[in-house]
């Protein structure tokens, strides 16, 4: 009987599920069963309960089988070339082509001798997929071979204008290609290098030669280890370098003839900019701002106060070109022209128009892409959608699971190092669950005896049934968009939206009826001069999604969250994955998975101690909520950023001793205290016990090694002048090298010093994005560099 009772559970949970990928209405999907709930409910549910345990692996492999059968393995392909791509940019160190090339031969052979074994077949072939992911990462990183600048700089500059942005501060922001460079000329200059100016002559645009005195400095670091890598990100973008211009910049003529491309670029570029000014003088303000934002591209004009509440509600998704913004330009299209179709009823009965209003849209994509600056997240939107409607121009389902599979390996072969970064994730995350969700739905519906007849309503009620329909689709799908992005949110900026439902509900109709199908009308009667009123229709939704966000920012209740560990990231994806794309049994496996990442994230320790990477500001996390700081006036986003991190909301500035009072430096309380600064001088004690001290030299951090556990010295020159090993001293000259630190605190066993755990933001030998750091004067323990005063005669 216990035999029977086993076999018959094992068979239940393998049970048939059909393909995800098909999400045709009317599919008749068989429910997953309660597995557990039948155990407790029949006497002897241990003995059943050891026999379904000791079945498990034989449940695993009917699973994996059934998998199998529906074609949802090849849904797995991107994520295991995702997995690859992670642990190639995770590497200490950057590997070879030869090794990743040898390992992909020996995989392939492999394969290759085990066609009669068909899990070990699938093993490999996932082995295979990881290697693929390395190697394309490996080959856009060879492929990317940006030129960084190492250290600051002044130099005269003669560059070519590639794209003119204009910030909300007043300042302008311009790409540059550089041509040369004197007094002193760069051994190594960056080919492109973005930098801002006061103001720019009124005749400039894409294209022009412009000539300055300009400094120039190195993109930096992590704020904090396993933050955002500001190198990073410049290294695969091309820029070299960063700076300001000190003098404004002057146009001049140049004798060297610009290539087709450079023309090309530069005529894109010019109308891109022409029509931010355009929508911007048409729409005026904020407004104007996010419209031009929204058409071309340009987010810089957009004021940081209204960008801090959309982030704080949930709607800067709007903000950034998306798939979102690519789906309401296709469908407005293929809304209207099917419209149009409409009206010929002759023409229409006898040609495929729905696939002629898909490839219309499929153009009007491919534009909307162009002017709106082609940024890799809006390339990734295109594809993704690109897929979507050559799949209904050859009478396929648009969305599903495998087009989303589909449009995943193609970025990731194409740009593998998006993959780290929150654009990436967050989109395929929500896509995958809303189109899994639908399915769910679908399947559901399809379950569900059908009425004989609808209810009739009268004109109020189907108007009241159709906005409660609205509504409710509207709400599900901010759920669970939501949910399954809140991970990633977490992760990348240490917040969450607690009224991002709400905020979505109110602000997104603006968008959906308003915003972008006005911007549409605007982008076709802009050559004829039209634009006016859509533009004004446009701006008014704007306004009426401004008022929501602001609104609301104002009553959000938190937003932070803390830094979470990357363990539970991981573990938490991987069970996404595979509740998102599992059609079996086997998506039970995602129920462990994530009970462990919760007990990951429930088990987190927040950091101590934050240091930057210029040994300028120290954060420490007192007991009471609060963050003491070394300086009165810390940098901004820095602070920011690390008040995040640490889950604070308020900081503690550092207690000033003035001169003729007693030195409190010398004493601190046995209480935990924040920073107490004298002359070149912050002490503070943490409740561990640990004393933390910020010096401004050598000397001075010489004189309290007798009772500190942790010193920073912002000296490059400095050595460590505490003969104790136990103390840690942390010089301007390590963190150049090696980045931002973090450090944990727990109280010694003993009774003695408190024990310190340390984690660097950027390890030696350095990866690509990371090799100019070794160049900075810093870096190779030089003083900051002084001119040399001219003698008089």
């Amino acid at each position: 009987m216990g035999d029977e009772t086993s076999i018959a559970d094992e068979r239940a949970l393998v049970a048939p599920r059909p393909n995800f990928d098909v999400l045709r209405p009317g599919r008749a999907v068989p429910a997953l069963p309660r597995q557990g709930e039948r155990l407790a409910a029949r006497p002897g549910t241990g003995r059943r309960l050891a026999s379904a345990i000791q079945a498990l692996p034989s449940v695993a492999a009917r699973s994996f089988a059934a998998e199998q059968e529906y074609g949802n393995t090849f849904l797995f392909v991107p994520v295991f070339m995702a997995a690859g791509v992670l642990f190639y940019f995770a590497l200490p160190h950057e590997p070879g082509f030869a090794p990743l090339a040898l390992g992909a031969i020996f995989l392939v052979s492999l394969g290759m001798a085990a066609q009669s074994r068909p899990a070990a077949r699938t093993a490999i072939l996932a082995g295979l997929m990881v290697m693929t992911g390395m190697l394309a990462a490996k080959v856009e990183t060879w492929r990317a071979g940006t030129q960084m600048i190492g250290s600051e700089i002044t130099t005269r500059l003669t560059a070519r204008v590639i794209r003119i942005e204009d910030q909300a501060s007043g300042r302008i922001r311009l790409t540059l290609d550089l041509i040369s460079t004197e007094r002193p000329a760069l051994r190594h200059a960056p080919q492109r290098i973005r930098i801002t100016a006061r103001s720019a002559p009124d005749e400039i645009e894409p294209g022009s030669i412009v000539k300055g005195v300009a400094r120039l400095m190195p993109s930096s670091g992590p704020l904090r280890p396993d933050s955002y890598d500001f190198s990073f990100k410049s290294y695969f973008s091309g820029i070299g370098a960063i700076g300001f211009f000190l003098t404004n910049p002057e146009l001049v003529v140049s004798a060297e003839p610009s290539t087709f491309g450079q023309k090309a670029g530069a005529w894109i570029e010019g109308r891109r900019s022409d029509m931010a000014k355009r929508i911007n003088a048409q729409v005026g303000g904020t407004e104007g701002a996010i419209a031009a934002a929204l058409i071309t591209g340009i987010r810089a004009g957009i004021p940081e106060e209204i960008n801090e509440a959309l982030r704080i509600v949930g709607l800067y998704h709007v903000i950034s070109i998306s798939g979102l913004h690519m789906a309401l330009v296709a469908g407005t299209l293929m809304l209207g022209l099917r419209g149009a179709f409409a009206l010929a009823p002759s023409f229409s009965a006898r040609h495929p128009v729905k696939k002629y209003a898909a490839f219309l849209a499929l153009l009007a994509s491919a534009f909307y892409l162009t002017v709106s600056g082609a940024d890799i997240a809006a390339q990734r939107s295109f594809l993704m959608l690109a897929v979507m409607l050559v799949a209904v121009m050859f009478d396929r389902a648009a969305l599903t699971m495998r087009n989303l599979a589909i449009s995943a390996i193609v970025i990731i072969l194409i740009a593998p190092h998006e993959v780290v970064g929150p654009s990436f994730q967050m989109s395929f995350a929500a896509t995958a669950a809303l189109v899994a969700a639908y399915a769910a739905w679908t399947d559901f519906r399809a379950r569900r005896p059908k009425r004989s007849r609808p209810p009739r309503r009268s004109l109020a009620g189907a108007a009241l049934h159709s906005g409660a329909k609205y509504a409710v689709g509207m709400s599900m799908t901010s759920v669970v968009a939501g949910l399954a992005t809140a991970l990633f949110t977490a992760w990348h900026f240490q917040q969450v939206s607690p009224l991002g439902l709400v905020a979505n509900l109110a602000a997104m109709p603006f968008v959906s009826v308003m915003v972008m199908p006005m911007a549409v009308i605007a982008v076709l009667l802009m050559p004829l001069g039209l634009d006016g009123p859509p533009l004004y229709v446009m701006g008014q939704g704007i306004g009426a999604m401004n008022g929501v966000a602001l609104w609301l920012a104002e009553r959000s209740a938190f937003d932070a969250t803390g830094a979470i560990p990357l363990a539970a990231v991981l573990v938490l994806t991987t069970a996404l994955a595979i509740l998102t794309m599992s059609g079996s049994a086997l998506r039970w496996a995602a129920m462990p998975l994530m009970a462990a990442g919760i007990f990951l994230l429930w088990q987190r320790e927040l950091p101590a101690v934050l240091v930057s990477e210029d040994a300028g500001l120290v954060a420490m996390r007192l007991a009471d909520g609060r963050v003491a700081v070394n300086r009165d006036r810390p940098r901004a986003f820095t602070l920011q950023n690390w008040l995040r991190a640490l889950d604070a909301g308020e900081t503690a500035p550092p207690a000033k001793i003035r001169e003729g009072e007693p030195d409190e430096t010398a004493s601190l309380a046995e209480e935990e205290a924040g920073f107490t600064c004298g002359e070149g001088l912050c002490l503070a004690r943490h409740a561990s016990g640990a004393v933390i001290v910020h010096a401004s030299g050598e000397e001075l951090a010489a004189a309290v090694c007798s009772r500190a556990s942790l010193i920073v010295i912002d000296d490059a020159t400095a050595e460590n002048p505490c003969a104790d090993a136990r103390i840690l001293v942390l010089t301007r000259r390590d963190l150049a090298r090696n980045g931002s630190v973090e450090i944990h605190l727990r109280p010694a066993n003993d009774g003695g010093m408190p024990r310190l755990f340390v984690r660097q933001a950027i390890s030696e030998p350095y990866r690509p994005w990371h090799e100019h750091r070794r160049f900075s004067r810093e870096a190779r323990g030089l003083a900051p560099y002084q001119r040399r005063e001219s003698r008089a005669d």
